[in-house]
């Protein structure tokens, strides 16, 4: 009986010992090898290895070749991960930290579809609303993105998407205004004739202009990796070469 007493303590002893391991044989890894480890964690959709690998190799090769393929690496990932505020937080620490790289217009990009996607809730995915009834705070900050990476970037093999994008929130965002004067239309009273012109005006914008179909937070054709999967080109950012999409 006494021998239960200690199988807790093996247990956990066993469990820091495999730790231990991994995070030995990452140690002693390239740059290489920890960029190709990170990327097959992430085309398996083992996103928490990924994002983990991954920082361990910016952390370790700062400098290197891989460094800025692996911040975007890193946003993606947390995209994919459903984790939207870290994968904001590291797109923004992408652009920050590299003002002059030729693929901040991806950043932009990936945290326009990030805002859109993080309206939805687990409700949402099982009963699925229009964008226009949910909370359209994550909505307006999408079409803010989209709309700088338009503005700063409008050659980018991104800003077409991103404008037809522009044309599908700034028509939800005009849906949502006609739900609130709906309702309280429904409630009557002395709000009924200001409510009437605000449903007529959200009525005319959401009729200036018929996007064609943009489905959520799918990323277009050309940003998508061989079989089907969606982010960074797996080629390093290195002398102005390769990158998202490429």
């Amino acid at each position: 009986m006494r021998c239960l007493h200690f199988i807790p303590l093996l247990m956990t002893l066993f469990i820091l010992g495999c730790t231990g391991t991994s995070e030995d044989e990452l140690a002693n890894l390239s740059a290489n090898e920890l960029y190709s480890r990170a990327k097959a964690a992430l085309n398996s959709g083992d996103y928490e290895t990924a994002i983990n690998t991954f920082e361990k190799l910016e952390a370790r090769f700062p400098f290197g070749k891989y460094a800025q393929q692996a911040q975007l690496e890193i946003a993606y990932a947390y995209y994919k991960f459903e984790e939207p505020d870290s994968a904001i937080a590291a797109a923004d620490r992408f652009i920050r930290n590299n003002p002059g790289s030729p693929h901040l217009d991806y950043a932009y990009y990936l945290k326009g579809l990030t805002n859109y996607t993080r309206g939805a809730s687990i409700m949402d995915r099982m009963a699925p609303r229009e964008p226009s009834e949910r909370d359209t705070r994550a909505l307006r900050e999408a079409f803010n993105d989209f709309s700088q990476l338009a503005k700063k970037f409008p050659d980018s093999r991104y800003a077409d998407d991103a404008r037809q994008r522009l044309i599908y929130l700034h028509n939800q965002l005009a849906q949502y205004e006609i739900h609130v004067a709906n309702y309280y239309m429904r409630r009557g009273g002395a709000v009924r004739n200001p409510c009437r012109q605000l449903l007529h005006e959200a009525r005319r914008l959401c009729s200036r202009c018929q996007p064609r179909q943009v489905r959520g937070g799918e990323l277009p054709a050309h940003t998508r990796r061989p079989g089907g999967a969606a982010g960074p080109d797996t080629r390093v950012l290195e002398d102005g070469h390769g990158g998202p999409g490429q």
